[in-house]
Formats: C-alpha cells, sequence, structure tokens
C-alpha cells in the first residue's frame, strides 16, 4: 500500500488530472491513496472571498465564487465520464453552500479563524470529488474518504494539530480496508474537530496530511508528487540549472524543508519518520524521472554538502541589555515573548548581553518589541536572507567554514550559525546578496557530483 499525494498545479486543470489518472492507474496494484491539494491557487482566491465577504464587499466576494464555480465546472465535468452529472451536483450544492456562507459573513463583517477554516476547506473537498471521479472514469476503482472524518484534530483553527492517536485509529478502521479494494481518494490540508468543526493543517499542510496518512496505514512508501523532479542542490527560483539528488536522509530533508526548500513541508518528515517510511519527491509532469527518495539512512556520499537552501525575505532581530550581565533568565525572557505571541524563531547567536535572531513571520513583530524593550535594547534589520549549507558529510568534514567563507569574502556576512544537528553551517546575508552567494557557494561544492548520489 502506497500514499500519492498531488499538489495543486497537479490538480490545476483538466489536463493536469488527466495526468495525474494515468499515473494512478499504473500504480493500481500497489493499492495507491491518493491525497490532493486544491486546484491551482483556489485557496488564495477562498481566503479572499472571505476577507472580501466579511469587509461588506458581498457583490464582488460572490463574484469569485462564481469564477471558482465556473472552473470546478469546466475541468471537473471534462474529466468525469458518465458521471459527470452526479459530479455536477456534489460541486453546485458546495458552491451553493459557499453562496450562502458569503451572505452571512457580509452580514456579520467578521471572518473568525473558524469560519476561515471552513471557507478553505472548499478548495481540497472538491478537488479530491473530482480526481476520485475522474479515476473511476479511467476504469480504476474509486472511493472518496472526506478527510474529515479520518483527520482529527485539536481546535486551534487554521492552524490545527493532528491528534494522532486517535487520527491513525480512525485511518486503519476506515480507509485501509476501502484501499485494498478500490483507489482512496482524499483532500489534504484538511480535518475536523472531536465536536465535528473543520480545521485546516496550515498552508502546505497537504503533504503533512499524506504523512500522517502513510503512517496512519502503515503505508509501504509516501509519494510527494509536484512540478520539479525532486530534491535539488540548490533553489530553482535562485539558481536554475541544480542538480537532482536522487537519495537523501530524512534528517537532512528535515534540515533542507525548514530553511526554504518548497517542494516539500517541514513537518511532512515527521510522522514517516516515526514509521521508518520512506518518502519520495516526484515530478507529475515528468513521470519517467526517479524523483528524490528520502530515508531514515543517507547513502554515503563523496560530497560534503548536499543541497543548498535559503530562506529570504526574514527579519533580524538585536536584543541587548547590559542589566543582563552575568544574570541568568536572559534567553527565557526573550523566548517567553516569542512563545506568547507564537512566532518561530530560525536562528539565533548569543553573547553575554545581547542576543540575535531571525524571524520570517513579522505579523507580531511590533507587539514582541514592544514588550522586548521594558527590559532591553532593540533594533531591527529587514531584507535578509538565510543560507544554510546542508549534508550528513558537514559534520565529519574539516574545513566546510573556511571554504564557504572564502568564496563569500566579498559579502557581508550577518550572522553564522553551526546548527545543533551538525547537520548544516547557517549564516545570513542581506537579499541583494542572496543569488551571488549561492552562485558561488554551488560552484564550489558541486563542481564535481558523487553519481550515486546526483543525477
Amino acid at each position: 500500500m502506497i500514499v500519492m499525494k498531488f499538489g495543486g498545479t497537479s490538480v490545476e486543470s483538466q489536463e493536469a488530472i488527466t495526468r495525474i489518472t494515468e499515473i494512478v492507474r499504473r500504480y493500481e496494484s500497489q493499492h495507491p491513496i491518493v491525497v490532493v491539494s486544491a486546484m491551482g491557487k483556489t485557496t488564495n482566491k477562498l481566503l479572499e472571498i472571505g476577507r472580501e465577504a466579511a469587509a461588506g464587499r458581498r457583490e464582488q466576494a460572490l463574484g469569485l465564487v462564481d469564477e471558482l464555480r465556473a472552473h470546478h465546472l469546466t475541468h471537473g465535468l471534462a474529466v468525469a465520464g458518465a458521471a459527470a452529472a452526479e459530479l455536477d451536483r456534489y460541486i453546485r450544492a458546495h458552491f451553493d453552500w459557499l453562496d450562502e456562507l458569503v451572505k452571512g459573513l457580509s452580514v456579520v463583517g467578521e471572518l473568525s479563524p473558524r469560519s476561515t477554516d471552513a471557507i478553505a476547506s472548499v478548495g481540497e473537498r472538491l478537488s479530491s470529488l473530482i480526481v476520485s471521479f475522474a479515476i473511476r472514469a479511467a476504469g480504476v476503482p474509486s472511493q472518496h474518504v472526506d478527510s474529515r472524518r479520518v483527520i482529527l484534530t485539536d481546535d486551534r483553527f487554521t492552524q490545527a494539530q493532528p491528534l494522532l492517536e486517535e487520527t491513525f485509529a480512525l485511518l486503519r478502521e476506515n480507509v485501509r480496508p476501502i484501499a485494498n479494494g478500490a483507489v482512496v481518494v482524499m483532500g489534504g490540508f484538511i480535518g475536523s474537530t472531536a465536536d465535528g468543526h473543520t480545521t485546516t493543517l496550515g498552508r502546505g499542510g497537504s503533504d503533512y496530511s499524506a504523512s500522517i496518512v502513510g503512517a496512519g496505514v502503515d503505508a509501504d512508501e509516501i509519494q510527494i508528487w509536484t512540478d520539479v523532479d525532486g530534491m535539488l542542490t540548490a533553489d530553482p527560483r535562485i539558481l536554475p540549472g541544480g542538480h537532482r539528488i536522487k537519495s537523501i536522509s530524512f534528517a537532512e530533508a528535515a534540515e533542507l524543508a525548514y530553511f526554504g526548500a518548497k517542494v516539500l513541508h517541514p513537518a511532512t518528515v515527521l510522522p514517516a519518520i516515526d514509521k521508518n517510511i520512506p518518502v519520495v519527491i516526484l515530478n507529475s509532469r515528468r513521470p519517467e524521472v526517479q524523483g528524490t527518495r528520502i530515508t531514515s539512512e543517507a547513502v554515503p556520499c563523496r560530497n560534503a554538502v548536499k543541497s543548498i537552501s535559503c530562506k529570504p525575505s526574514i527579519t533580524i532581530l538585536n536584543i541587548r541589555s547590559t542589566r543582563m550581565l552575568m544574570a541568568h533568565g536572559f534567553l527565557q525572557r526573550i523566548f517567553e515573548i516569542f512563545d506568547r505571541y507564537r512566532t518561530s524563531v530560525d536562528m539565533v547567536s548569543t553573547s553575554e548581553v545581547s542576543v540575535s535572531l531571525t524571524v520570517d513571520n513579522v505579523e507580531n513583530l511590533e507587539s514582541i518589541c514592544s514588550e522586548l524593550r521594558q527590559f532591553s535594547e532593540v533594533s531591527i534589520e529587514n531584507g535578509q536572507a538565510i543560507v544554510c549549507l546542508v549534508g550528513e558529510n558537514i559534520r565529519h568534514t574539516p574545513g566546510i567554514a573556511g571554504r564557504a567563507f572564502q568564496v563569500l569574502h566579498d559579502r557581508n556576512i550577518r550572522m553564522i550559525s553551526q546548527g545543533a544537528s551538525l547537520l548544516n553551517l547557517g549564516f545570513v546575508v542581506a537579499d541583494a546578496d542572496l543569488k551571488q552567494a549561492v552562485t558561488a557557494l554551488h560552484h564550489e561544492f558541486f563542481s564535481e557530483l558523487d553519481p550515486v548520489v546526483f543525477d
């Protein structure tokens, strides 16, 4: 049994859905469970609908609903075959419900996190129905399962956390038996609370959903189908022409995902790690490419660095307090504030009286700085970027930092961090220097490649 997750670009149109239907057909003998994202940019448009409705712009919101309705009907019915009339009823029912919700929000004038999740869930609810009908129309037995029946979460709306023990029990009981006789299709990203309220796992949560499902049914493999050939030696948005990584460890993949590798959601690997289930990144537009296989143990590699990840548009906070010299509790006070505002910190450098740290979420930055200034001086530097060299061999290879900083000798480096995992060497440069920095590092560490690991 395998889990196959398809992202938004893999289900964005009639042509894309037809492509993945053929891919699923090839894996039919392995009893696939298919997890899909919303079609294309549907989630963004749904969230815009919610904002417009809550702001009282009812007609604008309903106009956006009409656009989404037309798109789903056009592309969905085209792949449903003889069951098009049945799918038509399902799609129209979802959008009739959304119309009523928009009208209600425009009266109330408020968009709560709970309402946000209800709206955002529509994309995956519809795409999973459409893909299920498409697979059935292609002659493969298929059954749709509403993820909200089997992914149980807490009530932290928009960022819900799955209750894994309960969810695994539901998946074993309700999904695994069906998958033995038909292709199960589910929407990613969504779940529900114990009392039945719809929740979402946060943006990018469809990857996490696939990993949860894979762990819950004890899958042999979790496949993440996207629009790239796998994990690469550099972010293609920053440096095109990077090399495909054939094999990588869970630990390396997690570091890359956390520090900006968009091909994989950072939390994806966690349930897979616990169950030791391989994760494979594949390209739905080029299914013949073998992709990247992520396993518990790294394949021996002659290259010291496996990949260069980066996270642009981050902010540095410099926090200084001479009153804390020789005093304890400075770091505790700082991080208690970040915890209260649910703001994650990526990188930290410390001295006796100062702390520098980076954040990529500045939503609550003003409030955070206001509290920090009660006991320290705070300065902010915007327009920065984290660059990370990641690889199992970094811990065993002397001179990596020397080589990295030698090729960046003409760039100002604001922070340096040797990761506690010993798998990464990270530093911060200005956004304006990011492309040049990644280019120089890529030339330094990937001019020669181990063919066992890189393509």
